[in-house]
This record gives structure tokens, sequence and C-alpha cells, in this order.
């Protein structure tokens, strides 16, 4: 017998299987069940607040969202009195989404998969960690999030944010898809300071992975804290693509593909970090209009108060001409910006 079911658990199973139902999980609450409907219209905001209620009330568990366009906000709640410790709360959809990017042309967004979007002017991001009351420590919420197979989406300069975990303990994201709801090369600029994903901030057990993460269209793609580690990661139309704030412990990227941001990669505090391999791809001769002159990259590497300590492994490539021998840094004395294949 499988270790953790038990024979009521076991008769559940096969009484479903006669009929021809598979049975999930019990730490599995369905989005549906608690009243989120996939119509585009609906604001589910308070059904996913019931839903994520019934996690906490049990410990944690896994939030499934089947495929469909749902409107609303998923705040999660927070969880100030560890029982017996921290608590998982994932927030899965049905279908890995399909990351819609590129550096010409125009592809409109489909609706396919599971996405969530939101048109307000203001307030939380689209997810979000509620702040503790009773905090741990300085209001961080004793939740380790895990998202996956979802699609953010928000709209064209948004006043809102798509991911903000500032307040959850840990998290780890993959196969997310957030963006403003056009395709990155028609973005406008954004003016709100809106941030694509703000990751755990420095506490006492901060961190964060990210695996197949895409984010375009915003002020900010990803704030980057301590302890992140990184792979498959592509920021697009943003003005800062990659932001690295001030950070006690250091930060791990492998491979990034940063594409028409005005500054790829920037530093705002004090921060280790490596970039394995930072693939760009800058707009080329005409291949800006007027309502897109601004992802004309400016610096690959933005870092004017030399804050930040690294090494970055790059290969830049422009549109219309091809792979070029240039990496343009704005500071980032204590930064070490090596072309793939150069000597050490």
């Amino acid at each position: 017998m499988q270790r953790g079911w038990s024979m009521s658990a076991l008769a559940l199973v096969f009484f479903c299987s006669g009929l021809g139902i598979t049975p999930l999980p019990a730490a599995t609450f369905k989005a549906s069940d608690y009243g989120a409907v996939a119509d585009a219209a609906t604001d589910n905001t308070a059904a996913f607040s019931k839903c994520l209620d019934a996690i906490v009330a049990a410990g944690g568990g896994r939030m499934v969202i089947p495929d469909g366009v749902y409107r609303g906000r998923i705040v999660i709640p927070p969880v100030s009195k560890p029982t017996p410790s921290w608590m998982t709360i994932e927030i899965v959809g049905d279908t890995e989404p399909a990351p819609v990017f590129g550096t010409i042309g125009n592809f409109p967004l489909r609706d396919k998969g599971t996405i969530i979007t939101c048109l307000e002017k203001q307030g939380p991001a689209v997810i979000s960690a509620a702040k503790s009351p009773a905090p741990l420590y300085g209001g961080y919420s004793a939740v380790y999030v895990v998202i996956r197979n979802l699609e953010v989406r928000t709209y064209d300069n948004p006043g809102i944010g798509g991911v903000d975990l500032h307040w959850a303990m840990q998290c780890r994201l993959e196969n997310v898809f957030i963006n403003t709801g056009v395709y990155n090369v028609q973005a406008s600029q954004p003016t709100h300071a809106t941030k694509g994903l703000i990751t755990p901030v420095t506490n006492n057990a901060a961190l964060t992975i990210l695996r197949n993460v895409v984010v375009t269209g915003y002020a900010t793609g990803i704030v980057v804290h301590e302890h992140t580690d990184a792979d498959n990661i592509v920021v697009g139309s943003s003005i800062h693509g990659l932001e690295f704030v001030n950070s006690h412990h250091t930060s791990r990227f492998g491979r990034v593909g940063a594409y028409r941001n005005t500054h790829h990669v920037t530093v705002s505090g004090k921060h280790g970090f490596t970039i394995e391999q930072l693939n760009t791809e800058n707009a080329g001769p005409n291949q800006t209009a007027a309502h897109n002159a601004w992802q004309a990259t400016a610096h690959d590497l933005n870092d004017p108060r030399n804050l930040g300590t690294g090494d970055i492994t790059y290969w830049v490539v422009v549109g219309n001409v091809g792979a070029v021998d240039q990496f343009n840094k704005n500071g980032g004395a204590g930064i070490r910006a090596r072309r793939i294949g150069a000597a050490p």
C-alpha cells in the first residue's frame, strides 16, 4: 500500500475510477468549485479568495484554475502563525502558456490556456501576497508561493503590476507569462513605474526560484532580491529588464533573453550576481517607430552608482545587422562583462 493513503482514500479512488472520474488529491482545490467563472467578464476576486481561504485553513494546498480567461485579482491571504511551519500555496493553471514575444512585427496574444487578467487602474498586482498584520518579521507572511502554467495579463501601460510577492517568504514560478495584453514590440512606454514581477524581499528566509518565466511591457520586468536562482528567463520591452536591488546574498541567472529594453540589466542597490548567458537583441535600423522609439536600447548594463558586484557573459545582436562585439555599460565598475568565447 502506498504510504500516506488511508483505506477510505483508496476506496474513494476505486469508486471514482469505476465512474470514470479522476479524483483530485486531498490538498487540491478547484477555483471553479468556489465560484470562479472563465467568461473574461465576471470579477472572480471573491471566488479566488474563498478558495485560498480554504487552502490556508487546510494548512496549505493547490488552487487549480481550469483553462479560460478569468477577470479579477488573486490575493494570497497572510499567514502570521505557522502551524507548525510555513505553508505551501500553489496556484496552477491547466495548460502551459505559449509566451508571445519578439523583436519585430505584430502578433496578437491569444486567449488560450489559463489567463488571469485585471484592468484596474490602481491597487494590488494581479497576483499578490498580502502583508501580515501580525508579522513574523517585519510583515512577512509564512507562505511559500508556487505559480505554474499561468498567464498573467494587465493592459498597455498598466497602472498595476503583474505578480507581487514582496511579502511572501519564498516563491517558485515555472512556465509563467506576465504581459500587458499586447505583443511586446507594440507596447507603449510605461509611465506608472509598475513591475511585472516582484520577488520576496530580503528577509530571514528569502528564496526565489524562477524557471521559464517571460515578462514584457512593464517599467521593470523583474525586481530581483536575494537568493534568486533563475534560468530560461525572458524580459522584453521594459524600461528596466532585470533590476537588481539591495541584497545581502547573491543571485544566479542561467540564460536570460533580453529584447528591446531601454536598459537590459539595471542595478539600483548593492547586489552580487552572475548571469551565465545574457542573450540580447537590440532594435536595429528602421526597427522602431514613434510609438516604440523608447525600446531602442540605451544600455546593456545600467549601474550608474557602481553598486553591483558580479559577472556577465553576453552575446549581443543588433536587428538587421547581426551579432556585434559590443556591450554598452553605464557604470558597473564592479561587474566583469565578457563576450561568449572571449578570454576570461
